[in-house]
């Protein structure tokens, strides 16, 4: 399909549908209120697709004025935050329900009667949690339509969850807390998992790795039992006193015994005891464990790791492949909500955005003010025509790329002197010299601790470690001083050269980068095809996930549920 074929069309629809086929290409055209109103609506889906590909979301949500303030209410910061924090109220009861193990000591010998809270208490602040749960999901199934919340099975899942958690809470409190079994607490861990969209990831990986997993685990079990029997048959017992009587009866007394003492040897834990008592008697008998050890931990068990590896680092690139998708659908979905017709050429013919309404949609935008910056002033590097779908696309590509850290300037001195000492204590060789006193430093701490290890404290003669932690604190000092006359304060701040600095700064320069503006995104934004880094595990998958294409793109934009597409 050309790429100037519009997608979505330009005339309001119904339930928040945009479709403005044939709108003027100037915007300065008197269009009445009604097309003003669907310009907005326009605007405002461009904001809400691009902080989809920015967060990398799926944009199969409700698009109208009302539902879009919604959506970006419930992903702002404050609502994410105190929803995390209910999700970790919810499961911090657990600490202080009855029976409670929260004590101030972990000593039987001193440790106090634990605190039972009355009835009523924690139930309050489970039900003040559950009805922040059922107002999310509610929020979730409104947003993203009927249609889609019978197709999604986290959804349905916390749904049912919820209902059993409410209908528990309701029983414990009409018996006044005198329930023999919570159910709920069983499913608080929930609340969590449908939450982290990492963890709902590892839960899949996991499901999708069981069958291939589960014809290892065959193999360890069939291992673990042949080697069991065998065994057990091997040390008899049978003349007291000897070897094979000790190992008998230390790790081969039943089958269950023997079963659980191989297990254990399988992880190597207690390896060499398990065969001590056999070996003793015949070094013979040590074939049995090493052949043993050889099947199990070095054969089977690195096949079950890397069978492990193999799926998740397999999922990693699926993953991965699907938010590289969504993060272009959402830009090709701005792109398209924002395109207009060339000036004096048919729609079919010429489409694009207007450089001018990208810069005013990203100022709307919730993003890290530098990418802004540097997506802004690529835009203007175009010029003033309109951005095709490539361009566009390819603007979002600064996303992906690394903030440098200007080294701000050294101090320019005039004095040949002060440039010759300048030269000297910023040189990379005086840093040198500085590890070598910390090193130093800890070399004679631990001198002095081993010596006097069998020494009294009160006998101690600690004279000679305080001088020399003194000249060492009074050369760190000295040597502070030096880097900040020769690189100056930002600089020496921005560069800590030993481990001294490192954790003198590190609170420092915290606070420093909120405002130092001496920063920058390393791109090349009048280059085509610019080489840049990447912060993402893009850069270390990026040889193997594939651009999606135009057709399935478009594919998807038009199985949107709830924007019209029109040709």
């Amino acid at each position: 399909m050309a790429e100037s074929d519009p997608l979505l069309s330009r005339a309001r629809g119904d339930s928040g549908r945009d479709c403005r086929a044939g709108f003027p290409a100037s915007r300065s055209v008197q269009v009445g209120p009604d097309a003003a109103a669907g310009w907005d609506l326009c605007f405002d889906q461009a904001v809400v697709f691009i902080e989809d590909a920015i967060q990398y979301r799926s944009i199969n949500h409700r698009m109208d004025a009302g539902s879009m303030w919604l959506y970006r209410w419930y992903y702002s910061d404050t609502c994410q935050w105190i929803l995390s924090f209910v999700i970790f109220l919810i499961l911090f009861l657990a600490f202080i329900e009855t029976p409670s193990s929260l004590t101030s000591t972990s000593d039987v010998r001193y440790r106090s009667a634990p605190w039972d809270p009355p009835c009523g208490l924690t139930e309050s602040i489970e039900g003040l949690c559950l009805l922040v749960f059922v107002a999310d999901l509610s929020v979730k199934s409104y947003l993203v339509g009927w249609a889609q919340f019978q197709k999604s099975l986290w959804l349905l899942d916390y749904l049912v969850v919820l209902v059993v958690s409410l209908v528990d809470w309701t029983v414990s409190l009409s018996l006044v807390c005198q329930e023999p079994l919570r159910l709920r607490r069983l499913l608080r861990p929930f609340f969590l998992l449908q939450n982290s969209s990492m963890m709902k990831k590892t839960l899949k990986c996991i499901r999708w790795s069981l069958w291939e997993m589960a014809s290892v685990v065959l193999l360890l079990a069939l291992h673990l039992s042949v080697f069991t029997m065998f065994g057990m048959l091997l040390f008899t017992g049978e003349e007291q006193g000897d070897g094979q009587d000790k190992e008998r009866l230390t790790y081969f007394r039943s089958l269950p015994e023997a079963l659980t003492s191989l297990l254990v040897l399988l992880t190597t834990a207690n390896n060499p005891d398990v065969m001590i008592p056999a070996y003793s008697k015949n070094r013979a008998y040590a074939i049995f464990f090493i052949v043993f050890t050889l099947i199990g931990s070095l054969f089977l068990m690195n096949l079950l790791t890397a069978i492990i590896y193999n799926q998740f680092r397999g999922y990693l690139v699926k993953s991965l492949q699907a938010s590289l998708f969504r993060k272009r659908l959402g830009t090709r979905a701005a792109y398209e909500v924002l395109c207009t017709p060339a000036e004096g050429e048919a729609p079919p013919r010429g489409v694009g955005v207007k450089p001018q309404d990208l810069v005013q949609v990203l100022q709307k935008v919730q993003m890290d003010g530098t990418h802004r910056q540097a997506i802004v002033e690529k835009v203007h590097s175009y010029g003033g025509g309109l951005l095709s779908a490539d361009k566009f696309q390819n603007l979002f590509n600064e996303l992906d790329r690394r903030v440098v850290k200007e080294r701000p300037p050294r101090p320019e001195y005039r004095s040949p002197l002060l440039q010759s000492a300048q030269f000297l204590f910023g040189h990379r060789w005086f840093d040198y010299l500085g590890n070598a006193v910390v090193l130093a430093n800890l070399v004679s701490i631990c001198v002095f601790l081993v010596r006097d290890a069998d020494v009294l404290p009160r006998d101690r003669d600690d004279f000679i470690l305080g001088i020399l932690n003194c000249v060492f604190i009074l050369y760190y000092l000295a040597e502070m001083l030096l880097k900040v006359f020769a690189l100056g304060l930002l600089g020496y701040l921005s560069c800590p050269s030993n481990v001294f600095d490192g954790l003198l700064t590190v609170v420092l320069l915290n606070f420093l980068h909120k405002w130092d503006r001496r920063s920058h995104l390393q791109s090349l934004p009048r280059d085509p095809d610019p080489t840049y880094e990447m912060t993402t595990l893009e850069l270390l998958f990026g040889h193997v996930l594939e651009e999606p294409t135009e057709e399935e793109l478009i594919e998807k934009l038009q199985r949107h549920p709830h924007l019209q597409l029109c040709r």
